[in-house]
């Protein structure tokens, strides 16, 4: 890592004789911050810096101004001069919001409607695509990004920086240990998850928590890079506060009260979390960012109970597509902004970051992108209605698990079995099994089991239920179904499903595929398709195995077969 008060001139010997450790305090690097004078003037560009914080599985509850027992006095103070987003809404998965905030475009347009992009998929965020940074890049940004992509990198071209940014540094799976930076997705299936741009960054790392060595990343890029003469794009997408649940002890002492060993752990976590991002916000005004900066700050999807976070009192958890797993904490901090200290309760999508970013950038939308979001700066800036009306959270072809989904249910217009979510004005329908959907106070669960439950609402999917409807103004809450109540709304709702579904695209989820192992590659998780041609050679070999193998199944089966019938005939 690198410290950024360090004369170049005295940097080499300083790196020799010292070492970074996990429990370097923060304390010392605010210091040195704020006795560092501002020898910057303020950037000339009409184009503003722009800094978009993704943090992972951080719960509606989990912030101090939502009611949280977490403390959160930088995400707080920052919200509150800036525009909370009160009605705000992301994906409930990984993989499946940071697609929509690259492309702005729905799952169903992409291709990725099924779950998360897996390690070992052959899988990426599909190239066809135009990605943020890539406008932003256009427009004349410096783009970079730091942290968590988990997008898919099976071959090169999937990579962070061939997909529009200038530098990279971070992880491409989708969650790691936060001091070693390795990963298991399975017996036998581990390797170290730490680029340095297209490259394994064996040199970058000292075991340094991620929290702390991903914002000491991102503040080496604002120290290397002149304001005034380029604008900047940083995209500093977190880890925290996704499991595996760890974090320097002296954060744990904050919260000795929780007796929830999983949330207190979670909370330390945030805590820390809250504090790098007191130390970005300090840097953007050392280096003479700030008064040209907007910074957006939002989750990826809604907490995780059984791994201390918190959506209460929002119905559900991560993962499902009742609001506890889709509404999102979020706001806007901006000196640029007309309204501050404001709520923004307009409607507001992950998709709409896009166009909102790229018109703010000066950069162009072409009509070919074909864009699901909305350019929302005026409605949350100056407080005008938001050109969004509704929201398609996801159709899943593939996720058809309700047991007594049907057309018949669907009115013939929609089969109730397939998971689907829409969000048209105050109204959300929702068909097939939404998700775990119980209402889950803060530190109701220990050890992973239920000790309290809050109430006796929970779903039984043997019911038969597989369609509900609720008015999400009224009932944010999702504890009145209305759907027999106003069998045409949800008709018309059923229409707008069937609508939307005639656009999408085929769904891509492909197999396993075994050369994914790092042990292929060096003990790295990383690319392992290499050029087309080769790519062509492994894929047919790969097919003439299987073919193989499914015809050596196909006979043992057919000669069992022969074996019972010979026997049923004796």
């Amino acid at each position: 890592m690198f410290l950024l008060w360090v004369p170049v001139s005295l940097f080499l010997s300083f790196i020799v004789s010292q070492t970074w450790s996990v429990q370097l305090s923060w304390e010392n690097w605010n210091a040195e911050l704020r006795n560092r004078g501002n020898d910057l003037d303020k950037p000339s560009s009409s184009q503003p810096h722009i800094v978009f914080i993704l943090v992972d599985d951080q719960g509606f509850r989990d912030v101090g101004y939502h009611g949280s027992e977490i403390k959160t006095p930088t995400l707080d103070r920052l919200a509150a001069q800036g525009v909370k987003l009160e009605n705000y809404y992301v994906q409930p998965l990984c993989s499946p919001s940071r697609s929509q905030l690259m492309t702005g475009r729905y799952q169903i347009h992409t291709g990725l409607q099924h779950s998360i992009i897996r390690a070992t998929q052959p899988n990426c965020l599909p190239l066809e695509n135009v990605t943020l940074p890539l406008k932003l890049r256009q427009a004349g940004y410096s783009t970079h990004m730091v942290g968590k992509w988990h997008l898919g990198f099976y071959k090169r071209g999937c990579l962070p920086t061939q997909r529009g940014f200038d530098t990279f540094f971070g992880s491409l799976l989708g969650s790691g240990d936060y001091y070693s930076h390795y990963k298991c997705e399975g017996p036998g299936m581990c390797g170290y998850d730490l680029y340095e741009g297209e490259e394994a960054a064996w040199e970058q790392d000292r075991g340094m928590y991620s929290t702390v060595m991903f914002t000491r990343k991102a503040i080496n890029i604002l120290a290397n890079h002149n304001p005034r003469a380029q604008p900047l794009f940083l995209y500093l997408a977190y880890q925290a506060v996704h499991s595996p649940l760890q974090v320097p002890a002296r954060y744990l002492e904050r919260y000795k009260g929780i007796p929830n060993i999983h949330r207190r752990k979670y909370a330390a976590m945030v805590s820390c979390l809250d504090e790098a991002i007191h130390n970005l916000t300090l840097a953007l005004k050392r280096y003479g960012y700030y008064d040209n900066t907007v910074i957006v700050y939002s989750s990826d999807n809604g907490g995780q109970p059984l791994a201390g976070g918190s959506n209460w009192p929002l119905r559900g958890s991560k993962a499902t597509y009742w609001e506890g797993g889709i509404r999102a904490v979020g706001f806007v901090h901006s000196p640029l902004l007309v309204n501050k200290g404001t709520k923004c309760r307009s409607l507001v999508h992950i998709t709409d970051w896009f166009p909102t970013l790229v018109t703010l950038a000066e950069g162009t939308l072409d009509e070919d992108l074909n864009l699901d979001g909305y350019d929302v700066w005026e409605a949350i800036s100056e407080g005008r209605p938001s050109p969004r009306q509704d929201i398609l959270h996801n159709i899943d072809p593939i996720y058809i698990k309700a047991k007594n989904g049907s057309w018949k249910a669907g009115y013939g217009l929609w089969n109730t079995a397939i998971q689907a979510a829409l969000r048209v004005g105050h109204w959300k329908l929702l068909t097939g099994v939404p998700g775990y959907s119980d209402w889950v106070p803060p530190q109701t669960f220990s050890n992973q089991q239920i000790v309290n439950r809050w109430h006796n609402e929970r779903v039984r999917w043997d019911r038969g239920k597989s369609i509900w409807l609720f008015n999400i103004t009224a009932d944010p809450y999702e504890r009145v179904d209305l759907s027999q109540r106003y069998p045409h709304i949800v008709k018309k709702m059923l229409m707008r499903l069937a609508q939307y579904n005639k656009t999408a695209v085929p769904v891509r989820y492909p197999a396993k595929d075994l050369r994914s192992n790092p042990q292929y590659n060096g003990g790295v998780w990383g690319p392992w398709y290499k050029d087309e041609k080769e790519e062509q050679q492994v894929d047919e070999r790969y097919d003439n195995l299987f073919t193989n193998h499914l015809g050596k199944r196909r006979w043992k089966k057919k000669s069992k077969n022969r074996k019972l019938k010979r026997r049923v005939e004796e």
